[in-house]
């Protein structure tokens, strides 16, 4: 029976309860929608499992609920359970040795996505309208890219993240998927505790093609799609290209001291983003550490392939350069921002290529791996807000864009993403069939 239970929600679910709304008006933001929140919220009365089963046993039921929880319960939703995550947050594949690896609906040899991988199938599965996740390095925009739906990272800060169990406070937010752009910005405004407001044009759409060089998705089904759309909605004069390696390679000295590390191949990485990467995995790590080595060190964890050898690493790390890593976020959010102007938003890929199947062995991931931080490491070093949007299928896998815009423009992001949708819906079904 259980395992029964397992397929008929894709294996989404860590348990299942129901949580209703802190108030019955049907004039909510948020009334009549469900949600799933990731197993690293607190709920009042149940214990926060972290994705490992040796850290539930070891830690009591939470005494509270995560105002990020509350908040959308109080803008009128209900909650109908807790989603399986990788372990300690410290994956972005989705694979669970413990819990089972929730199955991707869009792809179901492929992975789903970390490490907030059951809170984004069951979007995509259409188990719940929508559901928080938590992302760090990239744990919201990868799996919403993987499974095919919407994903929001806001800017740091933003969300509290107060009864979230941390992975690393620098670069720690609460994001969500949705498959509908009206619900994200519904959800959105509720969590930001913003008003509706009227959607602002963008001055400027930034294309850096040297971060759609890496991706091995064909651009006239990524960067092609969203500049058609771009210029049919507002115009040609708004979309602007750039060398995002150089510039950031110009105008922020201090990653000089991770130049070095990686490979500065530009067929295999930008010299530049491959350093911020570095920079903000140390810094990652450290924070992991002064957050977890204690538990770890004492209980010493089953821990899954390639997030075991993780863990442990961080465990080790010194304090070794991390006073460099705090000067590459001034340095790099200072860049950023002169480059990104208000109403302004910059284009990535959200990850390098197609969903990785199931099982591949870590080591063949590591070219993956190494371009998809470099692109995730940019709104996570600089704090900015991140959206990532599904381009329909190439292949028959998933395609994603995402669109990035300065901290604290969430709202401006949210309402472009409603602008923008149907229109990106359109050019991509366009692009579909010329390529078939």
């Amino acid at each position: 029976m259980a395992a029964m239970a397992k397929s008929s929600d894709f294996g989404a679910f860590m348990e299942k309860f129901t949580l209703q709304p802190t108030s019955s008006s049907h004039q909510l933001p948020l009334s009549g929608l469900t949600f799933a929140i990731k197993d690293i919220f607190d709920v009042n009365g149940y214990v926060t499992g972290f994705g490992n089963p040796d850290w539930a046993r070891t830690h009591p039921a939470a005494t509270s609920t995560a105002p990020a929880v509350l908040a959308v319960l109080g803008g009128g939703a209900t909650c109908v359970g807790k989603t399986v995550m990788d372990e300690m947050a410290y994956s972005i594949n989705g694979e669970n040795k413990h819990y089972g690896t929730p199955r991707n609906p869009c792809a179901p040899d492929r992975v789903p996505g970390g490490s907030s991988s059951g809170s984004a199938v069951a979007v995509a599965a259409k188990l719940v309208d929508f559901s928080l996740g938590t992302d760090t390095g990239g744990s919201v925009r990868v799996p919403a890219s993987y499974c095919g739906i919407l994903g929001f990272r806001p800017s740091h800060d933003v969300v509290p993240t107060a009864g979230v169990t941390p992975m690393a406070q620098s670069f720690d937010t609460v994001g969500w998927f949705v498959r509908d752009p009206l619900v994200l910005s519904r959800v959105g405004h509720v969590l930001l505790h913003l008003p509706m407001v009227n959607p602002i044009k963008p001055i400027q759409v930034i294309i850096p093609e040297d971060c759609f060089s890496l991706s091995s998705i064909p651009s006239n089904r990524t960067s092609d799609v969203l500049i058609k759309s771009v210029k049919k909605l507002f115009g040609d004069h708004i979309v602007k290209h750039v060398n995002l390696g150089d510039y950031v390679k110009d105008k922020v000295p201090s990653l000089q001291k991770f130049m070095n590390v990686g490979d500065g191949d530009p067929l295999y990485n930008i010299a530049s983003l491959a350093a911020l990467s570095s920079a903000m995995r140390l810094l990652q790590r450290y924070e992991f550490k002064n957050n977890h080595a204690e538990w770890i060190t004492r209980v010493n964890p089953d821990l899954g392939p390639g997030i075991s050898e993780r863990v442990w690493e961080a465990v080790r790390t010194t304090g070794e350069n991390i006073d460099i890593c705090h000067s590459v976020k001034i340095e790099f959010r200072a860049a950023l921002s002169a480059l990104i102007g208000d109403s302004c938003v910059l284009a990535l890929p959200t990850v390098p290529g197609a969903p990785p199947k199931l099982q591949t062995d870590p080591t063949t991931l590591e070219v993956f791996r190494a371009r998809a931080f470099s692109l995730l490491s940019i709104a996570g070093v600089s704090g900015f807000c991140q959206v990532s949007i599904p381009l329909g299928v190439h292949n028959n896998l998933p395609v994603s864009i995402s669109l990035l815009a300065r901290h604290g423009s969430d709202s401006f992001l949210l309402n472009l993403v409603e602008t923008l949708y149907d229109t990106l819906k359109q050019e991509s079904e366009i692009a579909e069939k010329m390529i078939n």
